[in-house]
């Protein structure tokens, strides 16, 4: 037992760095997990998942599938699958069915496999997941439209997919005990009757308890989980493999019933998902045997070849038939097609039970997969870039800026970057100040920004800089070390804290390397005060004739009256705007902001972000005054007094 608990320990160590160097390397974390299984197990002999677990190795593989499988289809939200255009649909469906057929008439003729395990290989090859994709497309940074389509491929197919292989995997798992098809048809008939009818009728049952709040909102997703699992057991009890289809049908039909709050389970779920898919790849990868490695001979590598130079073209090259798409382009779209988690899993589950009863060529099944996913991650994470570069179809630097928070300051900045023609995003977990927000025709992702779901769902296409505008000091921070990883460092700043003299010091040293946005002093208490008694965000071209700058103030003090019309009390992420009744902004104010050094420069209104004609943002920090430039968009804060001087 002690050894038991120090082999789990080690496995637990083992998918932390493994995920650890993933993160370092900015590859998937999929294929370091893979890899370090297979290093644990076929290659040392370290680990033994059969040995370490017995019979409960199947029990444990199929329920962390289930809740895969439930996870991912719990995002198939098929407005989005309507409302991404016709090639995205295109792809999903005609394109999951050209990869499955031809997939499987290659396993066929190449691997020896019989039709049902072809079928079987060719359908759980369709997926492709965002897993996997948004990585390498944050790498890439192709033009928009093709990251769009290839993003929103990556989301909707993993459940699109995923019901496809448990479907194909229940008519060969029926079928391998009988030569009757009609028999196998009744028994398939029977699963999906079962299937579909458990997935509905669960999902319609505890979307009512979720949205009649009939449990505690903490209750939520632990008692989703719960949920799930019993009716996977329960089906499967009932009628034999019958409770992957049940949990995939009932977490789409979450997905799409109004007025259920499934955001909390989606979130709740990353932590699990990090959890079992970290341990269950490391165990999968290392039950790989000698035997199953040496089945990778010359017709495996031909079926790799035939699969990313024949299939995945030919079903691009038919779904954007009409689609306006250049040659090129459809080049870049037919080489992105890494395969991801849910085939891996599911692959592995597949394999354990086929084997059990016996099926001939499910030993091949896990080894196809697995070879398939290392080479396409491997070989797309290297080549990507080049090949976009070599396609010239890949965008320029990019120089958007994401704003942590959708407050009246930070939706004040976010116009004043939009004049000076940046793309901006603001994020915030307020669903009033997002309303907000995009009520003045600003973009902003509602949630966390440090979560799975906005890792997935949070365009960030033509995002080059981190502006953190947020009340809270701990989630500004946390995303400036977040973010400074995909975007850079020096392209990520910290706003500063009043803080004591030895918390700064203990404050400092997890994030001193970051720069200060604006100035030392320069506190989101400090500027939302300002702001809410009169001090104003403008942008002007230093070219530009003075009557024209009044023109910029005057679009500012629209959104200015505009906000003073907002009502609600005040509450944790929601900078309230300006009380008519509140005192104007005092001179005492401004000379005491000054003195505290909250300005990078000798007056109130020094400039805080020059934005030049190639439109390159520069952006004041402590250290690092600007000095504005013929051409330049200047954004200052300017101080009521001195706007009253200028009009």
């Amino acid at each position: 037992m002690e050894h038991a608990g120090l082999t789990l320990a080690a496995v637990g160590l083992l998918a932390l760095g493994s995920q650890w160097l993933a993160w370092r390397l900015k590859v998937p974390a999929i294929l370091t997990l893979l890899i370090a299984g297979i290093a644990a197990g076929p290659v040392t002999g370290l680990l033994d998942p059969d040995a370490l677990f017995g019979e409960l190795l199947f029990p444990l593989v199929s329920l962390a599938v289930a809740v895969i499988l439930f996870e991912g289809s719990l995002t198939l939200n098929f407005r989005e699958l309507g409302g991404h255009g016709r090639t995205v649909r295109r792809l999903v469906t005609w394109g999951a069915l050209i990869t499955a057929l031809c997939g499987a008439l290659a396993a066929r003729w190449l691997l020896g496999l019989s039709w049902e395990m072809a079928s079987l290989l060719g359908a759980l090859l369709v997926v492709t997941g965002p897993t996997v994709i948004l990585p390498l497309l944050q790498t890439l940074r192709a033009r928009e439209h093709l990251t769009q389509i290839l993003r929103w491929e990556g989301i909707l197919i993993d459940p699109v997919g995923a019901i496809g292989a448990v479907l194909v995997y229940e008519f060969v798992a029926l079928g391998s005990g009988t030569q009757a098809l009609p028999h196998t048809l009744m028994l398939f008939a029977q699963t999906a009757l079962i299937g579909f009818g458990f997935g509905v009728a669960g999902g319609y049952l505890w979307g009512q308890v979720l949205r009649q709040h009939l449990l505690p909102q903490r209750l939520h997703s632990f008692g989703t989980l719960m949920t799930m699992l019993g009716l996977f057991t329960l089906s499967n009890t009932l009628f034999h493999e019958s409770g992957l289809l049940t949990v995939t049908v009932m977490g789409a039909w979450l997905a799409n019933m109004r007025g259920v709050p499934t955001r909390p389970i989606i979130e709740f779920k990353e932590t699990l998902s990090i959890l079992l898919i970290s341990g269950l790849f490391i165990l999968l990868a290392a039950r790989l045997t000698v035997e199953q490695l040496a089945l990778l001979g010359w017709p495996a590598w031909a079926f790799l070849a035939v699969l990313l130079l024949l299939v995945r073209p030919l079903a691009v090259w038919l779904c954007t038939l009409g689609s306006g798409l250049d040659w090129r382009e459809k080049s870049l779209l037919a080489f992105i097609s890494p395969r991801g988690i849910v085939a891996a899993a599911v692959a592995s589950l597949f394999a354990l039970r086929l084997e059990e009863i016996g099926v001939p060529g499910a030993d091949r099944l896990v080894p196809v997969t697995f070879l398939v996913i290392i080479a396409t991650v491997v070989s797309q994470s290297l080549l990507a870039r080049p090949l976009g570069d070599w396609l010239k179809v890949r965008r320029p630097s990019a120089h958007g800026v994401l704003i942590i928070g959708a407050n009246p300051v930070a939706r004040q900045m976010a116009h004043c970057l939009r004049q000076a023609r940046l793309g901006v995003l603001l994020t915030d977990s307020s669903w009033d100040a997002v309303q907000a927000a995009r009520a003045e025709g600003l973009s902003a992702y509602y949630g966390d920004p440090l979560s799975e779901h906005a890792a997935q769902h949070m365009e960030l296409s033509g995002i080059g800089y981190l502006m953190p505008l947020s009340p809270y000091r701990e989630l500004n921070d946390l995303a400036a070390l977040h973010f400074e990883h995909l975007l850079g460092q020096g392209q990520v700043f910290r706003l500063a804290v009043n803080l004591g003299r030895q918390a700064r010091r203990q404050h400092a040293t997890a994030i001193e390397h970051v720069p200060y946005l604006f100035g030392r002093e320069m506190t989101f208490a400090q500027l939302s005060s300002l702001v809410e008694r009169g001090a104003r965000f403008e942008v002007e071209r230093l070219d530009e004739a003075p009557r024209s700058r009044a023109l910029l103030r005057a679009s500012g003090d629209k959104r200015a009256s505009g906000e003073r019309g907002e009502r609600g009390e005040r509450r944790p992420g929601h900078i309230h705007s300006t009380d008519t009744r509140q005192a104007p902004l005092q001179a005492k104010d401004v000379a005491s902001a000054r003195r505290q050094g909250a300005f990078p420069g000798d007056t109130d209104s020094a400039p805080l972000i020059c934005v030049g004609t190639s439109g390159r943002p520069r952006i004041a920090t402590a250290d690092a005054p600007l000095t504005p430039r013929k051409g330049d968009h200047v954004i200052r804060l300017v101080m009521p007094d001195r706007q009253s001087s200028q009009k």
